[in-house]
């Protein structure tokens, strides 16, 4: 080794990163960084199950962007909500029809999301189907999103609530085996 010549690593600091106020601003590790401006805008992907302990959300990654640096601790807030690919593809199976609809859309308090929502129906259904299921699901998602804050939608999409809601509005159509939000992005976060 040079002598002289100091090690970057040694003149990095360590930032306390915490999750956001709707996970109880849970400590979600340590980043290094030289510098506060250097943490800013990175992205933290986390498993939902982590967060709140709930089986369900086992197959659910959320992404956490840093917005701000208090001290040590980099404070973070949710840009994406996902499904994993191997859950999605282990619904999509032979003799199933798959719905697909991406959305973008505001809610009632100003947020722009994007919304990319699927419906599983059991056997094989006509084309015209598939569109009454894509526009109703449409219609409905709009309504619902015009009348709902962010922080309330956010919750409703992690406990299943939304689609749960929307299975049951769209059953009249054809036999739905199950409505799942693939991934809802908020590029602002919340």
């Amino acid at each position: 080794m040079v002598k002289g010549k100091t090690e970057n690593w040694k003149l990095k600091k360590w930032f306390t990163v915490t999750a956001p106020k709707i996970f109880d601003e849970q400590v979600l590790g340590e980043m290094p960084a030289n510098d506060e401006n250097s943490v800013i805008s990175r992205n933290i992907i986390v498993d939902l199950f982590s967060l709140t302990k709930n089986p369900a959300h086992t197959y659910t990654n959320v992404k956490l962007k840093v917005y701000a640096v208090k001290g040590e601790s980099a404070q973070t807030k949710i840009i994406l909500v996902e499904q994993l690919y191997s859950y999605i593809r282990s619904l999509a199976r032979r003799h199933r029809t798959l719905s697909e609809l991406v959305l973008p859309i505001t809610t009632k308090d100003g947020t722009n999301m994007v919304v990319k929502i699927i419906a599983i129906a059991n056997g094989r259904i006509p084309k015209t189907r598939i569109t009454g299921i894509r526009k109703e699901m449409k219609q409905i998602l709009e309504e619902h999103f015009k009348e709902t804050n962010a922080a309330d939608i956010l919750n409703e999409v992690m406990e299943k609530k939304l689609q749960i809601n929307i299975a049951s509005k769209i059953k009249h159509i054809s036999q739905i085996n199950k409505v799942e939000i693939k991934k809802l992005e908020i590029p602002n976060g919340i």
